[in-house]
Formats: C-alpha cells, structure tokens, sequence
C-alpha cells in the first residue's frame, strides 16, 4: 500500500508530472527536459532523483549524455500514464509541453553543447 501511496504523492506535483508525461512520449535528457518544461536543471534534476529512488525511471549513459525513460515494470503507473495521455487535452499545459518535443535537439545542443 505504502508504494501505492508514494506513486500519487510523485504525481501530485506539476513538475514532476510534467516530466513523468515527456518520458511517456520518449526517452529524453536533463537538458531537453529543461528546455522543453522551461524548468531550471536543479528542478528537474532533483525530480528525476525522486522518481529513479521509485524506481519510476531509469537512466541510460549514451556518450556523454544520460538520457531518462520510463521503467515500463510497473503496471498501474503506466496505466494511469494511458489514461492521462488519451485525454490529454483536457490538460493545456500538457498539451504545449508534448508540442515542445519537437525542439528537443535543439536544447541538446544548446545546453550540453556535444562535441561531434
């Protein structure tokens, strides 16, 4: 009951939903979170830790990047995922942040600035 309870303690906060629901759409970095969410990196940084210590999320090194995404073990989290995605237009801000993924390369570059 106690992970029950975490779950929708996690939820209940605007930053750290809005970045569970970038994860939902794909894997993505604390940099492209950051642009996307135009949430400072502290904030976003602090909330990935939240949900990795939930085993929520899990994080991949690629390069010299890591890159987050959902951990797809747990059932009832990604169902209310599901839900919350096929009504998400009831939820403004959800919509602008899916509308941002588009530019997400372009916060890679801009703020880990990779050498190719």
């Amino acid at each position: 009951m106690n992970q029950l309870i975490n779950l929708f303690k996690l939820l209940s906060d605007e930053s750290r939903l809005r970045i569970i629901m970038m994860l939902y759409h794909q894997e993505l970095c604390v940099c492209q979170l950051t642009g996307i969410l135009e949430l400072s990196q502290p904030t976003i940084s602090k909330n990935l830790s939240k949900l990795r210590d939930l085993n929520l999320v899990k994080d991949t090194r690629k390069e010299k990047f890591v890159f987050y995404s959902l951990n797809l073990d747990n059932k009832v989290f990604i169902k209310l995922l599901d839900d919350i995605a096929e009504n998400i237009e009831l939820y403004p801000q959800l919509v602008l942040d899916k509308s941002r993924l588009s530019d997400k390369d372009i916060y890679l570059n801009q703020c880990c600035n990779p050498v190719l």
